[in-house]
């Protein structure tokens, strides 16, 4: 199965060769790596070019955001599988993406999750939040689960069927995508037990107390859509994650 990776990048100097690096090291040989860069001022582009030799396509142009990036390499994908390596993320060990495939060919299932780990901006061997998933159960997604997004691999046509990122979210659209997937089109999922990527410090839903309230208003939204309950949702979606910062892989 060739699996396509997108990687959105804008002025992601300072943090992308980790990332490259990661991709760069990964033993799954049918890799189609996509990057989609939002014409960057700095000198991201040559930092890639430096920095990874698996690169097989790279648009570079204005976009609308991250989300409309993401649907930019969706459309160029021509792999079996989607997934997404963000900028300033990196895969936690070689055998990632080769796990993520043994997974979906195992279970015959749709799409696979893993574990993610929140590290230090600057040592990204400091871990400061785990965020232990477990076995997909669809019940869940009344109680606020989700899947870590950035381990969140996907078969293509089921993107071609189910829908791109919805661009009215800025911040959410992610949780918006995985509702559809999993509540209203009911996909199956298979669940990697283990870290897959290890993401650093600083997204934009928690990077202020208005970016919080904008996300919890647009989670709000994604939940209604999807015709979920969004109360008691919203409410352990947000206490579920307290536990996080005191567990260790």
């Amino acid at each position: 199965m060739k699996v396509s990776i997108i990687t959105a990048t804008y002025n992601s100097a300072a943090t992308i060769t980790d990332t490259l690096r990661s991709l760069e090291s990964q033993t799954y040989p049918d890799i189609e790596y996509i990057i989609v860069d939002g014409d960057s001022s700095d000198n991201t582009l040559e930092v890639i070019a430096n920095n990874c030799t698996r690169v097989s396509k790279t648009i570079s142009e204005p976009d609308n955001g991250i989300y409309d990036a993401l649907n930019k390499g969706i459309r160029a994908a021509t792999g079996d599988i989607v997934g997404f390596l963000h900028s300033d993320d990196l895969f936690a060990y070689p055998d990632a993406v080769a796990d993520i495939v043994s997974a979906i060919k195992e279970n015959d299932t749709d799409a696979v999750y893993s574990d993610l780990q929140y590290v230090d901006k600057l040592d990204t061997n400091k871990v400061l939040r785990y965020w232990k998933s477990k076995e997909y159960k669809r019940e869940s997604m009344k109680y606020g689960w989700m899947p870590p997004h950035p381990t969140f691999y996907m078969k293509r046509s089921l993107y071609e069927k189910y829908g791109l990122f919805d661009l009215s979210y800025k911040i959410a659209a992610d949780y918006d995508s995985l509702l559809r997937y999993l509540w209203k089109a009911e996909i199956t999922l298979a669940y990697v037990p283990s870290v897959t990527i290890n993401m650093r410090v600083g997204g934009a839903s928690n990077r202020s107390l208005s970016n919080i309230i904008h996300k919890t208003r647009e989670d709000i939204r994604a939940l209604n859509n999807s015709e979920v309950p969004w109360a008691k949702a919203i409410l352990v979606k947000n206490l579920s994650k307290i536990p996080q910062f005191f567990k260790s892989a």
